[in-house]
């Protein structure tokens, strides 16, 4: 009997053999490969296994006991309703485009619900109104502007939204009638993108405001409808910034729960009294960052999510008699999208783990169970096989405390002998952490191609408290990507690892770091991978949409300052193109307004010129990343190739 790396390489073999030497310019559809080579055919009936795979998201409920999810059926996600657990699930929009944000109207005589939606990824994402009952929806916004955040006011006759209508940068308050067919109304003006809405106070007077600057600075305000009057939430001390997260009014408008890491290293759980500003810990015996907060109707409970070393924990707090519920626990995973029902019977929650897609899964309140609403569809494959990776550590290039600084790693290992390939994921952000959901492709990569993957959360990310998030800021970028120099020496150590068959990857930031640490490392990889990536910091931030640029500022550093400018150019991987020699694949949509599509392809000339082996392929109808299945199917087949040839 052949053993399962046999196979392995035996797979590798045959689709590199179907490999074209080169190829042309070509265009199929909204996708250019430019010298892509045709994906073979047994690869891609191999990875299609995979990737149809399906998800659902919880949304919010019906005043009636409907439960709204996204969930996808075509091309794209798309709004349907659930009557029950394990109902059928009944299609309410029907785009190209892909709709995955929504909220219910609480009161049964409106009936209906307002979404979000953009076009080909720009991120200018419209606000819709429409009722179940009907096919078409309402434009309610002005059809040009970025629009965000639609809350329902608690009689579910208001939506409450930003806008950067004005000026194009600059997010203000608004509030629609969406029963009325009256246009919205200005309600507060921002001086800022980053302005958000957070909450309605119980009597519908005031509304929640956060100002964000960047994750480790934003400003909590309640703003009163009538006066226009604005008044700042416990403002901390001076010249101390302070990071929040979620933040809701509690039922009874005595006072916010708020999630900031004020005088904490994580962000924590408090309640503040809107009158003495007195502050009250809830979640002080969790030294994790709480991501996510929800308040029943009749404010009996409150439901909050914590970040535990990169797993969910769900917290359900009985606030009258102050205890915690104890809630059935599920498999280590991820838990999001918090949703009490409008009789406050019932939470609704995604969650999902590396061997399950995320599905709404439903708790009972009076009875303490959980069920599961949506069970999809892994794919034609066994997800009993699917590797749920193993936290370890790796030590970098400093100290903290004396010792060297660790650095968290998932590591996706296939079950044969190794020595195996390597995949490097690097996460975007870069204030982002990588957390071990449902992913088919990196199973695909782990067990049909034979590589390990491995997934770093290097300084400068998330959910390991604010100081180590503040460890790549401005003149220390160049920090975090020596992390990944010494998770090279790393590999290099480990048995299971071929340390001569290594790639790096990411999107966003991600391709970032993965262009430079073909800068810095290349003579250590085989191929790096680039999705929507950063290549000059300083054309970036230039370019950039107006609405983002102070806010990828305060991570990056100011473009407009002469002496930083001159360090963005030092360091950004465009400068130091000619250190880069082995084959990239670079990936690309068009309508990106975060990393414009300018960052791929002068990097991609750059490269050319130098006749360095360049895949490039551009997506016209999409943005930052690939949402539509179709283009996300072609880009992972063409990464997959990518991988083949040059294993």
């Amino acid at each position: 009997m052949r053993s399962k790396k046999c196979c392995f390489l035996l797979i590798g073999a045959s689709l590199l053999a179907q490999l074209p030497a080169s190829a042309a310019r070509v265009e199929r559809g909204n996708l250019v490969f430019d010298n892509v080579p045709p994906a073979p055919a047994a690869l891609t009936a191999s990875l299609d296994n995979y990737l149809n795979a399906r998800q659902a998201t919880p949304l919010g409920w019906a005043p009636g006991g409907q439960l709204l999810i996204a969930t996808r059926f075509g091309d794209a996600d798309q709004l349907h309703m659930l009557d029950k657990a394990g109902g059928a699930r009944r299609q309410v929009t029907f785009y190209k485009e892909p709709v995955n944000e929504a909220v219910f109207s609480p009161d049964a005589n409106q009936a209906g619900f307002v979404f979000l939606k953009d076009v080909g990824g720009d991120e200018n994402s419209q606000l819709y109104f429409q009722r179940p009952s009907e096919t078409a929806a309402r434009l309610l916004s002005d059809g040009k502007s970025l629009n965000g955040d639609p809350l329902w006011s608690n009689a579910g006759r208001s939506v409450a939204f930003y806008s950067n209508l004005r000026n194009g940068r600059d997010s203000d308050i608004y509030i629609v009638e969406p029963g009325a067919g009256t246009p919205p109304k200005l309600v507060y003006t921002g001086d800022a993108p980053g302005w958000t809405v957070l909450d309605w106070s119980p009597d519908d007077s005031k509304l929640l405001l956060k100002k964000y600057i960047s994750i480790t600075e934003s400003y909590l305000y309640v703003l009163d409808i009538a006066t226009s009057q604005i008044r700042e939430l416990d403002p901390a001390k001076a010249k101390v910034k302070v990071g929040i997260g979620p933040a809701l009014f509690s039922r009874d408008g005595v006072g916010v729960f708020v999630a900031s890491d004020r005088d904490a290293e994580f962000v924590q759980l408090q309640f503040v009294n809107l009158g003495s500003g007195e502050r009250t810990p809830l979640s002080a015996h969790i030294p994790w960052d709480v991501e996510e907060l929800a308040v029943s109707r009749d404010a009996r409970y409150l439901a909050y999510t914590a970040n535990q070393a990169g797993a969910s924990r769900l917290t359900v707090l009985d606030l009258r008699s102050k205890q915690e519920l104890a809630v059935p626990s599920l498999p280590p995973g991820l838990i999001s999208n918090l949703h009490f029902d409008t009789q406050s019977r019932q939470l609704a929650f995604a969650y999902a783990s590396p061997a399950q897609p995320r599905d709404a899964f439903v708790l009972d309140l009076s009875t303490n169970k959980v069920e599961p609403w949506t069970r999809s569809e892994a794919g034609p494959v066994d997800v009993n096989k699917f590797v749920t990776p193993r936290l370890t550590q790796f030590p970098t290039f400093d100290r903290n405390g004396g010792k060297f600084r660790q650095i968290p790693v998932y590591v996706y290992e296939p079950a044969t002998p190794g020595p195996h390939p390597v995949l490097i994921n690097i996460h975007g952000g870069p204030e982002s952490q990588f957390r071990p959901g449902f992913d088919p492709w990196l199973q695909y990569v782990v067990n049909e191609l034979g590589f390990v993957v491995l997934s770093p959360n290097v300084r400068g990310s998330s959910g390991y408290g604010k100081t180590y998030l503040s460890l790549d800021n401005g003149l220390l970028r160049e920090d975090s990507v020596k992390d990944i120099g010494a998770m090279l020496v790393w590999i290099a150590a480990q048995s299971a690892f071929d340390a001569k068959r290594v790639f790096v990857s990411g999107g966003s930031y991600g391709g970032y770091m993965s262009l430079a640490t073909m800068v810095n490392f290349g003579d250590r990889l085989r191929g790096g991978i680039d999705v929507v990536g950063i290549s000059n910091f300083v054309t970036f931030l230039t370019n950039t949409a107006a609405y983002r640029q102070d806010l990828r500022r305060a991570e990056y550093g100011d473009e407009r300052d002469p002496d930083m400018r001159a360090f963005l150019r030092r360091v950004s991987p465009v400068t130091n193109a000619e250190r880069i020699t082995k084959p990239m694949l670079i990936v690309q949509g068009q309508n990106d307004p975060r990393v414009p599509m300018s960052e791929s392809e002068q990097m991609l000339n750059r490269l050319r010129a130098r006749g360095v082996e360049v895949w490039y392929l551009l997506a016209k109808d999409e943005g930052h990343g690939f949402r539509k299945k179709q283009n996300r199917d072609a880009y992972l087949q063409t990464f997959a190739q990518f991988l083949l040839q040059n294993k």
